[in-house]
């Protein structure tokens, strides 16, 4: 064989292999705690960038942090006027503006939408009249979503320049927003609403800040459903979350367009239900299905499987038999945050793609450089 010949080969080899692998390989790392007497962390997004965010589980408090792969974990300091010494981190965007919610009680007492802009917590302006709120999620504009007020009377809420207001338009039935979890930087927003015709069901909606509308994305009709709720929203277009019967019942995760509607996203191995949480501008979509356990899983766009079968070497993390693990958020490089168990502790993780996406093109160009030198050399 021709050795420049054979180089070559190596070369498509190596390309092909990549781009025909037979699923995605992943490794994990354990995105840690804030401070080191901390019990738990939980991981809840990742801008398109890679920056995660999430909470960490102190004596007394919890902490929203800010991670990526470069720098590692940062705590965030809590909201201090008014005080509130639980905070979340629930919406990062690709400068590291952090979006969450500041509470009184572990469990949200006299919640509040903070923002943090340089590891600072200030607190978002409510709607005239509101004392209660939360932010959901953030886009490269600073525009933040999330809702007001609570119970029968919550709705969802823009935040702009600090100040809140109620997104009031619905649908042509009446259907109107309770509360917004995702925001593009094209200014789409999609959450979940009621309607007033129906009150045993859920209404998936996009409210579209350009033309002031709000829509329906419909429900998996197909499976008997006449729900949903939608959680995320890339900057390409993809929505996903989840269809269900009557508001909960045998939940299905879904990915949507404007110009293919709604379609059903395949359960994984194992599981009766699930639903979808994050996706990014390729539409690769990832949540949590579930059974006995929570199974965290990757759709590519084509098949569905469990992240704990794409891991190169599981390190003592366990993505299978527990009730605490999921997926929230994957980056435009597919990097995946979530929450899972490791050594027997509850940690917010990060799953890498293996290779990373720069390598693609290294492995490319440094094949064809050893094909270029060996030719001079003959």
């Amino acid at each position: 064989m021709n050795s420049a010949k054979g180089l070559l080969g190596l070369a498509v080899l190596s390309v092909g292999a990549t781009a025909v692998a037979d699923q995605p390989q992943y490794t994990i790392v354990d995105l840690g705690v804030v401070n080191s007497t901390d019990s738990a962390s939980q991981g809840f997004r990742i801008s398109a960038s890679g920056i995660a965010t999430g909470r960490s589980f102190g004596t007394g408090k919890t902490q929203a942090y800010t991670w990526t792969q470069g720098g590692g974990l940062s705590g965030l300091s809590n909201l201090a006027s008014p005080v509130r010494n639980y905070c979340v981190g629930n919406g990062v965007n690709d400068s590291g503006t952090v979006v969450g919610v500041g509470a009184t009680t572990s469990f949200g007492s006299s919640r509040l939408p903070v923002m943090w802009e340089n590891g600072v917590a200030t607190q978002l302006g409510l709607p005239s009249g509101q004392t209660l709120g939360d932010a959901n999620d953030v886009n490269n504009n600073k525009v933040a979503v999330g809702s007001a007020n609570s119970g029968t009377n919550q709705r969802a809420v823009i935040y702009q320049s600090g100040t809140g207001s109620f997104i009031t338009a619905t649908t042509s039935n009446g259907s109107y927003f309770v509360t917004a979890f995702g925001v593009n930087d094209s200014g789409l927003v999609v959450g979940e609403g009621w309607d007033p015709n129906n009150a045993a069901i859920t209404v998936g909606l996009v409210y579209d800040m350009s033309t002031g509308t709000t829509s329906s994305l419909g429900s998996l009709t197909s499976f008997g459903h006449n729900s949903a709720i939608a959680f995320d929203v890339s900057n390409a277009g993809y929505v996903v979350g989840s269809s269900s019967l009557n508001g909960g019942a045998n939940s299905l995760p879904f990915v949507w367009t404007a110009g293919g509607g709604m379609s059903a996203i395949a359960l994984p191995t194992g599981t009766s239900q699930g639903s979808a949480r994050g996706v990014n501008d390729s539409g690769w979509v990832v949540g949590t299905a579930s059974s006995a356990f929570a199974i965290p899983f990757l759709y590519d766009g084509t098949n569905t499987y469990r992240l704990a079968d794409l891991l190169v070497n599981s390190n003592g993390w366990d993505l299978l038999t527990n009730t605490s693990s999921s997926a929230m958020g994957i980056s435009d490089s597919g990097v995946i945050v979530g929450t899972g168990v490791h050594n027997g502790a509850t940690h917010a993780y990060a799953m890498v793609p293996v290779p990373e996406p720069a390598s693609f093109a290294v492995l490319g160009l440094g094949a064809l450089a050893l094909i270029s030198r060996k030719r001079k050399n003959q």
